[in-house]
């Protein structure tokens, strides 16, 4: 999976837009402060509420673009709106999103954190769901 991850976020990475977003100081700060857990929380949170709804509210324009490490990686990651989720990540438009493929978008965002972080070990953030079930 962690092969897969980092192949298609480097494809991602390539794409003009998507290679200028960078963590900042102030989203260094953040993640300095609460903790990779905590931000994986965040991501969470962020994803059921503004993604994962068949039809989000604002889609394509309901991701800021600073303010939270969370927010930029959504957009370095294309995991941003539907329509970058539908052309980046092969997740369908029109629906909501089931729990795996929220995973799925966690663990997208938390992967390039953890590359941009360079005091994160690149692994051992994956969802703990997907762990439990290949067990």
């Amino acid at each position: 999976m962690t092969d897969e991850l980092d192949a298609r976020l480097n494809r991602i990475g390539q794409q003009r837009l998507r290679a200028k977003f960078r963590l900042q100081a102030r989203e260094h700060a953040i993640i300095d402060q609460r903790g990779m857990i905590t931000i994986r929380e965040h991501a969470a949170e962020l994803i059921k509420q503004r993604l994962a709804p068949a039809a989000p509210r604002n889609d394509g324009r309901q991701t800021p673009y600073r303010g939270h490490p969370v927010f930029v990686a959504q957009h370095a990651t294309a995991t941003c709106c539907r329509t970058c989720l539908s052309r980046w990540h092969s997740i369908p438009a029109g629906r909501a999103l089931h729990p795996e493929e929220q995973a799925y978008v966690v663990n997208v965002i938390c992967r390039w954190i953890a590359r941009q972080h360079v005091s994160l070990p690149l692994d051992g953030w994956e969802d703990n769901q997907q762990k439990d079930r290949a067990k």
